[in-house]
């Protein structure tokens, strides 16, 4: 650790999490000692394994959290898109209500005046003053025909005038709902944020040669799944063949590769996880969910051993990371932040299951 921060690694443990990383009295976690003398060597403090597992324990928590409010921010964001197009088409049919019934009104009008052109006399005394019976009865039929008209007309008119009301009343409630989806996003966002703060304030305190230990023992640790997954012999099960669809998910999402993770994001630039899987179905010609949760409740499951590649992995209990199988027991995915768009074992992390955006191909 850097010189005056012994102990900090610990205690950045502590205030993050909330939980006492082990360490038993006059270890090298104790309170700093005076400097030495001149002419003496400082002793240099070493941060063991075990400790920097704490860290790597403590740091997967800490993303798995900032990983689980990005998809709470993707559920809201795609929510807001979905209501803001709902009002736009309330919006619409406002408008085209209201030019409707304007013109309903006008022709009510056009039929008052005509009525009040006619005197307004009734059928028996246009009879009692025709001096041509048949022409009486022609223009009576004429005016039962007008008056059913009318009738229809007003009808209509008090039928737009209702849908009106009702398209307000839609209007309103999305409204409602698109500015309670925003303080859901916003409050999302805090979430994220405030855990990927920590984590990065949690990495900050260690030197590099620390660093380079703990993306060893991520490394070891995703490897050691990896070696327990492919050892239950699942590859040798696994033989499904890509679609034609497949086939262009996997070429766009590997064509990622080395792209920054950014929670939030959708490319093409940059991708947080269900924001890659979602984008490569959708360049292959396929409509996606936006989030993992929406992926693994909407698409349709399939056996691990029967996946294929294309088919996405759905990994956390909580549904709330995902990558794109590609062959061979691999998998691509955008990690978390701090990552890039990387390859990496389909067993490295704990599978909840598999789903397939074209099911219906195959």
């Amino acid at each position: 650790m850097r010189t005056g921060r012994r102990g900090l690694l610990t205690a950045a443990v502590t205030v993050v999490c909330a939980v006492t990383v082990l360490a038993s009295p006059g270890t090298a976690f104790a309170a700093p000692t005076p400097p030495p003398p001149p002419g003496t060597t400082a002793s240099v403090t070493v941060v063991s394994d075990r400790d920097l597992e704490a860290v790597r324990e403590k740091l997967d928590k800490l993303y798995r959290a900032a990983a689980v409010a990005t998809e709470e921010y993707n559920a809201a964001e795609e929510k807001a898109r979905q209501q803001s197009a709902q009002v736009v088409r309330l919006a619409k049919k406002i408008v085209e209500g209201r030019e409707r019934l304007d013109e309903l009104k006008a022709r009510a009008g056009a039929a008052a005046a005509a009525q009040y052109r006619g005197g307004g006399l009734p059928p028996e005394a246009h009879l009692m003053l025709s001096d041509d019976p048949q022409e009486f009865l022609d223009g009576a039929g004429r005016v039962r025909q007008g008056e059913h008209a009318t009738r229809g007309l007003l009808g209509e008119m008090t039928r737009t005038q209702q849908d009106l009301e009702q398209y307000a009343q839609d209007a309103e409630a999305q409204m409602k709902k698109l500015e309670t989806g925003r303080r859901a996003k916003a409050e999302a966002q805090k979430k994220i944020e405030k855990r990927i703060e920590a984590a990065e304030k949690l990495e900050s305190e260690l030197e590099e040669e620390e660093k380079e230990r703990l993306a060893l023992l991520e490394q070891q640790a995703a490897a050691e799944a990896q070696a327990s997954w492919l050892g239950s012999g699942i590859l040798d099960e696994i033989r499904g063949k890509a679609t034609e669809q497949g086939g262009k998910a996997v070429a766009y999402a590997t064509a990622q590769i080395g792209k920054p993770y950014q929670w939030g994001a959708e490319g093409p630039n940059t991708y947080d996880c269900s924001g890659l899987t979602s984008q490569a179905w959708i360049s292959a010609g396929r409509s996606m969910p936006r989030t993992s949760q929406a992926q693994w409740q909407q698409l349709k499951r399939v056996d691990v051993e029967d996946m294929r590649p294309g088919d996405l992995i759905i990994y956390f209990d909580d549904a709330s990371h995902v990558g794109m199988y590609v062959g061979d027991g691999t998998m691509v995915h955008a990690p978390r932040p701090g990552r890039t768009v990387t390859l990496a074992g389909a067993g490295s992390m704990p599978i909840l299951g598999v789903v397939r955006p074209d099911a219906d191909d195959g």
